[in-house]
């Protein structure tokens, strides 16, 4: 029988163009961070698994958990690296998850990093590229963004949505960061704005895409049964599943959903033993604003092919129906891709707790995390309540 688990610290390194910080320095901010809110120290900690999409090849550095287990003060605790392409973070959380449920550990350290703007834009989208079918499709010139922009196409065919309904994703999310001090784009934009912004891939522009990012977010994991003494305000892990699709999208049944989130979802609202209209605020992988449209129908929060009205209507706002992405999500907090994952896990803590200031959901006491490998061939899925 497992244990039940829970986040009882949180921490982050601020997301954006940080010039003045390496990899093993954010992941040190967001570390150190966390522990400090546990309340604990480096002896308490017993392992750590750390998110890592793309170390080797953005930074050359490889081999993150012995450079982390040494720089955290963490020596000679266990420490793994995590790799799931845009999915390593919630994989991560997800093996803290298993490893202090299962009582091998007790007090686990989660986090993720990602340093990314020393390479050109070219540079990255080709080592990004290799999160999807690297022979079948990023050498036949299909990055990201055009796979994205052939899942909005499909959609938009099939459903009548328009790219001013994608755009409303941007402009909501924007609105959110505004409030998020680890966010790399604390400010409003107008539906305008991304309409006129560059094409990047069509129907995508430049305003729908998430962005290069560096950054890094770390929580730490205990049995919920010594978790009121580390803090006054734990918030238990309900719900941790995982669910693979194929890597790319030619063999794909559908490309207006993300089988993957779909049957992960499914399963963390049964171990949950909640349904999809019991989550009161949700942090989704929204890499590109179709991807949000896609996700809060998969997680089963809107029908099929109603998303992107929900979106249109202010149904996903702070506010709304279900307040999808408070931190602003991957589009405007930013995407430094090996700790997104975590920092959703991170934002969610915040705002079951109450701490979410200026863009706290009122009574918030159950949240959910969306987390995405490539362009739909990982899911993770983590549901955490208040306790």
């Amino acid at each position: 029988m497992s244990r039940k688990v829970a986040i009882i610290g949180v921490g982050f390194a601020k997301f954006g163009e940080r010039w003045d910080k390496g990899l093993r320095d954010l992941a040190l901010e967001a570390g150190t961070a966390a522990i400090a809110d546990a309340k604990i120290g480096g002896e308490d900690v017993d392992a750590g698994y750390v998110g890592n999409m793309a170390g080797g090849s953005l930074v050359g550095q490889e081999h993150l958990g012995s450079l982390l287990a040494d720089q955290l003060g963490l020596l000679p605790k266990p420490i793994t690296r995590v790799e799931a392409a845009c999915a390593s973070g919630g994989l991560a959380l997800r093996q803290g998850y298993m490893a202090v449920a299962s009582g091998i550990h007790d007090i686990v350290v989660v986090g993720g990093v990602e340093k990314m703007t020393d390479l050109s834009t070219a540079q990255v989208a080709e080592i990004l590229g290799g999160a999807g079918d690297q022979e079948w499709e990023l050498f036949m010139g299909a990055t990201f963004p055009a796979l994205y922009a052939m899942l909005a196409r499909a959609y938009m065919e099939k459903f009548g949505a328009t790219e001013e309904s994608l755009a409303h994703v941007a402009v909501k999310n924007h609105k959110h960061a505004v409030n998020v001090p680890y966010a790399q784009y604390r400010k409003e934009i107008s539906v305008e704005q991304v309409l006129n912004s560059k094409e990047v891939a069509s129907p995508l522009k430049i305003l729908d895409c998430s962005p290069i990012t560096d950054g890094a977010a770390a929580v730490v994991l205990a049995p919920l049964d010594v978790a009121s003494s580390y803090t006054d305000k734990p918030v238990e892990i309900i719900a941790s599943a995982q669910a693979t699709d194929t890597i790319s999208l030619h063999d794909r049944e559908s490309l207006v959903e993300l089988k993957a989130a779909k049957v992960a979802s499914q399963n963390a609202y049964k171990q949950a033993d909640i349904t999809p209209k019991d989550v009161d605020v949700a942090e989704v992988h929204d890499c590109f604003t179709i991807a949000e449209i896609l996700a809060i129908e998969d997680l089963g929060f809107f029908k099929k092919g109603e998303g992107y009205k929900a979106a249109q209507e202010g149904l996903t706002a702070i506010g709304g129906e279900i307040p999808i992405n408070t931190s602003g999500g991957l589009k405007a907090a930013g995407h430094p891709v090996g700790a997104t994952g975590v920092k959703q896990a991170a934002e969610i803590t915040l705002q079951l707790r109450g701490e979410a200031t200026g863009r706290q959901v009122k009574d918030a006491e159950i949240g959910l995390t969306h987390n995405i490998g490539g362009s739909g061939g990982t899911a993770a899925i983590h549901i955490m309540k208040r306790v």
